[in-house]
This record gives C-alpha cells, structure tokens and sequence, in this order.
C-alpha cells in the first residue's frame, strides 16, 4: 500500500522587500546577496498576520481547492518553531479557525498537536502521520508547516527571512507523492541555532531594589522571548553538512546498495534556509558518493576542505545542481526562509516548475535531505504519481508569488520594530489576527482570529 501526499496547498506572506533594496541600507554589495546566496525577495508578515493566519490559511485553501470532508480527518498535526503559546498548540488555534468556517465541532474528534524541532519539525510530523495512514489506511491526516523566520536588524540572517506555511493532506494512494518505508536518522545535540528564554533582573527595569510587583511578575528576575533566534552561521552549516551527511549514508546503508544515491533521484528536495544553501551543502556528498572517486580514501585532513571547494566550482557539479536542485530554488529565491515549511515549499517550486515547462516526472524518485538546527538530519525518497498534474492545477504558485506587494525599507524597519499597526495592503479572503486580549484577568494574552471576505 503506498502512503504520501494526495494534495497541497501554501500561504505566504503577500509583501515583499527587495533584497536589492535591503543590501544597499546594510551596504551590501547586492551581488553578494542576489548572485551569492540566490536572493530576489524576502516576505515579511503584514501588521494582521501570524503563524496562526499563515497556516490557517493554507489549511482553509487545501480544504476548500480539493473538497476535503473535514468528517474523514483524523489529525491536522503542525510543525512550527514559531510557537505563539509555551502551553496552547497553534493546532489548537486551527482546529477552532476551521470549525468557526466550516462548521461547529466538524473536527471535534480529529487529533492536534504541534512539533517542534527548529526546520525539520514540519518532516517529523509528516513521518508521524504516514505512519498513522499506513496503520489506517482508511483514514486521512493533515500537515500544517507555518513559520516566521525573523532575525535581528543589521544581523548576518536578516537577508534570509521569510513568512508562510504550507499545508498537505497525507492519505493511502496518494496523487502527488508516495514515500518510500525507508528512513535515515543522524542526530546530535548542539547551540548551532537555538531560541532560548533570555532574562532581565525586575531591579535594571523598574529602578526599584525590592523587588515590587511589576505587571503581575513577582519574580526578581523577567523573562524574555524573542523570535529572533540566537545562532552561529558558520557553525550551523558544519552541522548541516555533518548532519545531512551522516543521514545520506545510513540512507545507502539502508536501501543496502553501493551505487551513486543521488543520481537515482530525478529531483533533489533539501531544507533551504536560503535559495543556494543546499548546493552549497550538498558538493561533500556529491564528492564522497561519486563513482569517481573524487575524493581519496588517503586525503590529507588538510587538503579535504580545499577538495571540497574545488568541487563546488567544477563544471560537472554544476551541471549537476541545474538538473537536480535548482527547481526547488525558485521558490525560495522569492520567498526567503520559511524553517518547517521550506523543504516543502522546495517540493512544490518543483513540482510547479514541473507542472509549467510540461514535463513528464511521473513514476520519478524525488530525494529529500531535511535538517533542523539543535540538530537532527533525515533522509528519505518519494516516487512521483501519476496524477502529480491533476493535483497542482488550483495551486498556481508562481502566479501567487508574482502578486507580492513591494514595500520599501522605512515600512519594512517599522514592521520589524512592531511600530505600524496599519496593514499594508488590505486583507481579503482570508484570516487576520483580529485583536489580543489585555483587559480580562483570565484572557489575558488570548488571540482571537476572523475571516474577511
């Protein structure tokens, strides 16, 4: 029985800066940014948006595109880093927001809950539900990924934000994707990127040494969240590649085979933090899986990296990366990161790529090299169905992305700073955040959501 991805939906974020315009305010040479890492647009959420409106969107957009009797969903299970609530699951919220549309207690008996691993929380919660269909082949499940990668001002990450979630229904006979029952793991636990809780004394705040209650805190010391992570680039992608790595090759291991992996995959689907991050990624695997024999069993540790680089820059890879990867860079290139969503987003810039070039993928092996930072790696393999087309018609992804309305810096800055609370553009056929409760003792900090036609 083959279990996958029968339809797919997405929400992104509907205004834009430039990263041409970003570059110039960070003097940056744009080149670096637009040529170096692949970076066109980055999203960013309007002042009536959130985690909760990104996926609740996309869930209501795969509901409604493919006539999903809520009745036959067992579980709408979310991956996300972009938590609104240490307690309450953004699940939770879309249960509500779905029954508020479709109807009173028509997902009373469907299983939520969120998953939380930085960028690969939105893949194990695919896994979980595959699992769950292939026990059930009878029943449906439902994959929510919606983040919001935000980074500090003037930091190395800002270029690579980005806002949005996709969504898919997970079913026995898929028509998109079926994946295959094998499954590599590589985990090890590091602060490559963490968002931790930060604190600050009551006394450095209030001026005050006695610890007096200040907005309902008695403790003398405040906690603080930021979306903004705390990370290391250049560490995060050592362990990206060591990760993703080990994860390939106990993917060989396996499948028990010793030919070159890769390039029995038509496609290759990896975590994107930005648009050229997975070629810069992938060029050791290419090097160390080659029938070539690129790199010798007797290399220097010193000439190994500079091997490596020498690989990245040959005509031979890439050509390869052009076959391979570069579909599921499109996408991203307009987007920016969207952590748990992005390698999803990456399958369906390829699939849609596929879909208007008109070419014929079905019965193909598409590869997915998944990573989240903290960090765990896994690697799996999908064969394409051959009803992938009629699953994409109502997806229209490149036309949706080309409706992005541009914002220009000062906007962009004052959104960032949580300044302006006029939206941008005005919300239509879709859910805002319609106000946060400060008042009511009991409510306080309850988010309240609303459909605008």
């Amino acid at each position: 029985m083959k279990t996958g991805i029968d339809a797919i939906s997405f929400d992104v974020a509907n205004i834009h800066l430039p990263i041409k315009t970003l570059a110039v305010a960070r003097n940056i040479e744009p080149d670096k940014l637009e040529k170096g890492l692949g970076l066109i647009k980055m999203t960013f959420p309007d002042a009536h948006q959130d985690a909760v409106v990104f996926g609740a969107n996309a869930l209501t957009k795969l509901i409604i595109d493919n006539k999903i009797d809520l009745k036959e969903i067992s579980r709408i299970y979310v991956g996300t880093e972009s938590g609104i609530d240490s307690s309450k699951p953004i699940a939770s919220y879309l249960i509500s927001l779905m029954e508020q549309k479709f109807g009173e207690d028509s997902l009373s008996e469907c299983d939520v809950v969120d998953f939380t691993f930085a960028c690969i929380g939105g893949v194990d919660a695919l896994q979980n539900c595959l699992d769950f269909v292939k026990l059930n082949p009878n029943k449906k499940a439902i994959v929510v990924t919606s983040d919001f990668a935000k980074y500090d001002l003037n930091s190395g990450g800002e270029y690579t934000q980005g806002a949005g979630a996709v969504a898919m229904l997970i079913t026995a006979d898929p028509k998109i994707i079926a994946f295959d029952d094998n499954w590599a793991t590589s985990t090890k636990g590091v602060f490559d990127f963490f968002k931790p809780y930060r604190t600050i004394s009551k006394e450095e705040i209030t001026k005050n040494a006695n610890n007096d209650s200040w907005f309902d805190n008695l403790e003398a010391e405040i906690e603080i969240h930021k979306d903004q992570p705390v990370f290391d680039g250049q560490y995060s992608n050592q362990c990206y590649m060591d990760r993703t790595r080990n994860a390939y090759f106990s993917f060989k291991k396996l499948k028990n085979t010793t030919e070159t992996l890769y390039n029995t995959w038509h496609s290759i689907v990896m975590h994107l933090p930005y648009s050229f991050q997975g070629r810069r990624m992938l060029s050791e695997i290419y090097a160390l899986d080659s029938a070539e024999k690129i790199i010798a069993d007797d290399i220097a540790p010193a000439d190994y990296q500079t091997k490596i680089k020498e690989v990245a820059k040959s005509d031979d890879y890439r050509s390869f990366v052009t076959e391979k990867l570069q579909p599921a860079e499109l996408a991203s290139s307009l987007i920016g990161n969207l952590y748990t969503g992005s390698i999803f987003m990456g399958l369906l810039s390829t699939l849609a790529h596929f879909y208007d070039t008109n070419t014929a993928i079905s019965g193909t092996k598409f590869g997915f090299l998944a990573y989240g930072s903290g960090s765990k790696s896994k690697v799996f393999e999908g064969t394409i169905q051959p009803e992938w087309k009629f699953a994409l018609e109502n997806v229209k992804l490149f036309e949706n992305l080309a409706e992005s309305v541009e914002i220009d810096f000062n906007t962009y800055e004052s959104l960032h700073k949580k300044e302006q609370k006029q939206s941008v553009r005005t919300p239509k056929n879709e859910w805002v955040l319609d106000r946060i409760e400060k008042e009511i003792p009991i409510l306080i900090g309850a988010r309240y959501y609303k459909w605008v036609d």
